[in-house]
């Protein structure tokens, strides 16, 4: 008889995960950490029998949907009461109180992966949940899955199971359930059970003593639907762009091999990065790069994670660069090549909001809510895109060609403000400081007078008058040594309060956002008052002189100008000689360092939007941002 008191036999070892013919992979659902473990493990141990805690009255469904991998699928059914599989969630439908589950079927999710694998070395699967009754809720929170980089899948699951979560009937009930059907399985076969972490122990328990067959129940309405593309980043466990990567990976994997979720996060910040730079001009500096991986990894810690979700590296995005680029994170991250709009089986639009219980919003417009709880998903308003490519493209005619008012009132705002700039750097040049006599004159010069206390004397200023006033402005980004900006034009102000106008840019309609909406990014442009005078700037050989796009525009503004003085704004001052020409036109240039004015205002004003006609005027508001 053996001791009582001595080691127990390895076969009855509560502790282990290998129970004769049975072994365990416990996983945590929908996290793509655990996908990989166990295809690494089907692959090594290649066993006859793979039993998945999936409800066998969904088996054709989810079948059917492995057989469409690597898209992405959907199974809705309806229940009357609230609950759901690992990764289900679930929402009011009818005024009845009927209720439709909602079950993804994606890679990164490890029982859909451990039903790929089994498939792959020919191991027949066992969906091993009788589906008596909804699964039981039980805590679903788990250490962060990113920990199986530091440590190995056993010490997880240990460290988990010094903790379990507290077990009702309703576990009991589906733990028994489950057993019974394992131990149905095939006598003589190994069986390799990919479980949910949760429910490993009550599991093991079960299938210590023989279990009768529980009642079983039938699934009506069972629907496998096709998401549509643009729906993937709010309704999926793990973001596209990342499930797209583990896809692409999967098949050339081997041994210990993982794929890096922080990788694959610098990775979609710098896609983002250059998605950023064609759409707005801007680029995303080596400084911000490491303050988001800094601050991302400091929201992931505020949630007690190791690594960042996609609510917190948007939130970084926004707060690093700009909204614009925490945008193009949201939909680089939402992307999933694999998914396409046509389908065997119906493609239908879901909304976070439709599916995800207890989700909050963001607007990114608004201020940093609190980031104590994770958000489930983003519900962000979409842009409008194209049908197919070139859509928006074919509706070009070139009969004409016109600007988008709203954006005209913030440039002439822009101009008449560089106006009293320029008169104000006038100003300041003829100012004088003396010392006091017998006249205040313009007040106390206080730097000047504290300079000079130890001679008691105080010191006055003398500001001397500015006869004239400034026509045209000049306004230079970027002077062009490399030839990006090859799309030039002038077009005449539609009023006596709207300038002429002579600009080169980037061609607007090589980035089309709308039907015959164009965006460009200035290089420069020239504004002059009154309007109505200008012809075309840069087909004029008065200008040849100019041995830059910036210089002659310099020079049309010199020539344009009815005032005394002419307002340029850029990087460095124009070269000497242009003071000479200046003097001839009886004009004076007042330079305006680019680096004094404010670079958000910069910024805004550097984007232009060109229309194909007067008529696209009436659907620009809807695309222009």
């Amino acid at each position: 008889m053996p001791d009582p008191t001595g080691p127990l036999d390895s076969e009855f070892d509560f502790g282990r995960l290998e129970r004769g013919r049975f072994s365990y992979v416990p996983v945590v659902p929908g996290r793509l950490e655990f996908a990989l473990e166990v295809r690494r493990r089907i692959l090594a141990e290649r066993p006859e029998v793979v039993a998945v805690e999936l409800p066998e009255t969904l088996e054709d469904l989810y079948l059917r949907a492995i057989r469409r991998m690597p898209r992405i699928s959907v199974i809705f059914y309806n229940d009357t009461t609230l609950g759901g599989k690992p990764g289900e969630s679930v929402y009011a439908r009818d005024e009845d109180d009927d209720r439709a589950v909602y079950v993804p079927v994606e890679p990164t999710d490890p029982f859909v992966e451990a039903i790929r694998s089994a498939h792959e070395v020919g191991a027949r699967v066992v969906f091993a949940d009788p589906d008596t009754t909804e699964r039981p809720h039980v805590s679903d929170s788990y250490p962060d899955s990113y920990a199986l980089h530091s440590i190995s899948h056993e010490q997880y699951v240990e460290s988990y199971r010094l903790h379990p979560p507290t077990r009702t009937r309703e576990v009991e009930d589906f733990s028994r359930a489950v057993a019974w059907k394992l131990q149905g399985a095939d006598p003589t076969a190994t069986v390799m059970v990919v479980i949910s972490l949760n429910m490993l122990d009550p599991v093991l328990d079960a299938m210590e003593e023989p279990q009768m067959e529980p009642a079983r129940r039938r699934r009506e309405r069972l629907q496998l639907v096709n998401p549509h593309p643009d729906c993937l980043g709010e309704i999926t466990s793990e973001y596209p762009y990342l499930q797209e990567r583990y896809e692409a990976f999967r098949d050339s994997m081997s041994g210990d091999e993982r794929v890096d979720r922080r990788r694959v996060q610098i990775a979609l910040f710098r896609e983002a990065g250059q998605a950023y730079e064609v759409n707005t001009g801007d680029k995303v500096h080596a400084w911000q790069r490491r303050l988001l991986g800094k601050y991302s990894r400091n929201l992931a810690l505020v949630n007690r994670d190791l690594t960042a979700s996609l609510f917190d590296l948007t939130i970084a995005a926004r707060s690093i660069v700009d909204e614009n680029y925490a945008w193009e994170v949201w939909e680089m991250a939402s992307r999933y090549g694999p998914q396409e709009t046509a389908s065997d089986i119906p493609t239908v639009k879901i909304s976070g909001d439709e599916i995800w219980l207890n989700t909050r919003r963001i607007h990114l417009r608004r201020r940093l809510p609190s980031t104590k709880r994770r958000m489930g998903r983003l519900g962000l308003k979409p842009r409008k895109k194209e049908k197919f490519p070139g859509e928006w493209a074919s509706e070009l005619n070139g009969a004409n060609i016109c600007s988008y008012p709203p954006e005209d009132m913030v440039i002439e705002n822009f101009g008449r403000y560089l106006k009293k700039k320029g008169k104000s750097v006038l100003s300041e040049e003829r100012t004088t400081v003396e010392p006091f006599t017998s006249s205040l004159l313009d007040g106390v010069d206080l730097r000047e007078t504290i300079r000079n206390w130890h001679d008691g004397k105080i010191f006055v200023r003398n500001v001397q008058k500015v006869h004239g006033e400034v026509g045209s402005v000049v306004v230079i980004f970027d002077d062009d040594q490399t030839g990006r900006y090859n799309y030039m034009t002038t077009w005449l102000g539609e009023n006596q309060n709207e300038s002429d106008m002579a600009f080169y840019s980037t061609p607007p309609f090589e980035h089309m956002i709308g039907p015959g909406i164009g965006r460009g990014e200035y290089g420069g442009f020239l504004m002059s008052l009154p309007a109505r005078r200008m012809y075309d700037v840069w087909a004029d050989p008065d200008y040849d002189f100019a041995e830059t796009k910036a210089e002659r525009l310099l020079l049309a503004g010199l020539d344009y100008s009815i005032q005394k003085y002419v307002v340029y704004v850029a990087a460095k001052p124009p070269r000497s000689v242009f003071r000479n020409v200046a003097a001839r036109f009886g004009r004076t240039i007042v330079y305006v360092p680019i680096g004094q004015l404010s670079p958000v205002t910069m910024k805004k004003i550097r984007v232009v939007h060109v229309l194909d006609g007067y008529d696209k005027r009436a659907i620009a508001k809807d695309v222009i941002w």
